[in-house]
């Protein structure tokens, strides 16, 4: 192979979140299993098992509750601190065997293997090096693109004869073609079902077909991303590796509640919670902000109850990313905002005027940033992600309280909480 040629793999965990729970309950193994998601409403995941079943992804909880009791299939909860913490163990791998990585999602990510002497084979030990190091199966899909390199993972989950792994840069022109032709349009990463609908009125069907558009009209008819979809398909690379992620210029926690509150005193807690996370994330990126939005709401679909939305944007005097600066400004945004007799549904905050750290234009009225708030915030943060997100808090955000989105049938954090800690118990 070339060596300047550009080859990308995406290594993609199988029913990650399903997955993560099987790996640490071992009765679960084989099973039917759903996940559902935040206050346990609907589906958001499915063992190969429950798909086998027919159980549809998003479907309300509450609708398809007792088919899974007919069919045995097992309800969990959200567990987002295992997920989160077996997807970083999983990344840790491919970034110890691939000097570029690139972290798409929670279970996904784009490895750069150009120059490699053997990429398939390459592909067959990274996924076997995953399997070893977390127990996480995972499919690797690679070619000249990363649309090719995706729409091979999906041959290479789809198609169990290739052992999880398939390289479109191995096959014939021919096979290709025909592979092509035998997939729908929404097959290829970026293509939804309203998408599908439209391109199908343009007679545009099949990958097959896409591959072969003229990009120019599909520009003209559609937009310069879908063009380059196209062109990817062709295997002409747009669509470059990230080696850092751009920055986020917003920003936003926010959640549901478990059950309505009218106790101003939960609202703090639920918004210190989610300034608590948001900040953190704009330390991990080196951003201060200078708004912080705040919003509350009552639940829209309790058509009963007396409705009440509203939002505000407290300004900072300074840009700052110290978590104790932006909760004054959000719960100053609170009291704004809030009133009593209403039965709120939800709350959120939104950090934006994201800058870097450093870039701000300074005044004789405002205090120069702190050095030791930096270096505070900085060990917070250190000691969260070693031992678990809520370790270290600030006081207000009573991770104990009412407000907490339900989680009824949630799996113990194995891996993150000292308390749920697995036990092994010998006969």
């Amino acid at each position: 192979m070339d060596e300047h040629k550009r080859l990308y793999a995406l290594v993609d965990a199988n029913n990650f979140y399903a997955t993560c729970e099987s790996i640490f309950d071992p009765r679960l193994q084989g099973k039917s299993l759903v996940v559902l998601s935040n206050n346990d409403g609907c589906i958001v995941a499915r063992s190969a098992e429950a798909k086998a079943h027919g159980i549809p992804m998003g479907a309300p909880l509450h609708e398809w509750r007792d088919f899974c009791d007919f069919t045995g299939t097992e309800i969990k909860s959200s567990n987002y601190a295992l997920y989160g913490d077996m997807s970083r163990r999983m990344l840790s791998v491919l970034q110890d065997n691939c000097e570029r990585v690139e972290s798409y999602s929670i279970d996904e990510s784009f490895l750069d293997l150009t120059g490699q002497s053997d990429p398939t084979q390459m592909g067959y030990f990274l996924r076997s090096e995953v399997r070893r190091r977390t127990k996480i199966t995972c499919g690797v899909g690679i070619g000249p693109t990363k649309t090719l390199a995706k729409f091979a993972n999906m041959i290479a989950k789809k198609q169990p004869w290739y052992g999880g792994v398939f390289n479109i840069a191995d096959q014939p022109h021919d096979f290709i073609t025909n592979l092509f032709e035998a997939y729908p349009v929404n097959e290829v990463w970026g293509v939804g079902n309203r998408l599908k609908k439209s391109l199908e009125a343009h007679g545009i069907k099949t990958v097959l077909d896409l591959a072969t558009a003229d990009p120019k009209l599909i520009r003209t008819h559609f937009n310069v991303v879908l063009e380059k979809t196209v062109r990817e398909l062709w295997g002409e690379p747009c669509l470059s590796l990230e080696e850092v992620a751009p920055d986020k210029q917003q920003i936003m926690a926010s959640r549901s509640f478990g059950q309505t509150t009218t106790n101003p005193k939960d609202l703090a807690a639920a918004i210190a919670n989610h300034v608590s996370r948001a900040a953190e994330k704009l330390r991990a990126q080196n951003s201060q902000c200078q708004y912080v939005y705040v919003m509350l709401r009552t639940n829209p679909f309790r058509e009963k109850d007396p409705q009440y939305r509203r939002s505000t944007i407290v300004p900072l005097a300074v840009p700052s990313s110290d978590t104790r600066v932006l909760l004054k400004a959000a719960m100053v945004g609170l009291k704004e905002i809030f009133k009593s007799g209403y039965r709120y549904h939800k709350a959120g905050i939104m950090l934006s005027g994201i800058s870097q750290v450093g870039v701000q234009q300074a005044d004789l009225f405002t205090e120069i940033r702190d050095e030791k708030s930096d270096r505070l915030m900085s060990t917070i943060d250190q000691i969260n992600q070693r031992f678990g997100r809520g370790t270290l808090h600030v006081a207000s955000t009573d991770l104990t309280s009412q407000w907490k989105m339900r989680q009824d049938l949630r799996s113990p954090s194995y891996t993150t909480n000292w308390k749920e800690l697995p036990v092994v118990i010998a006969n």
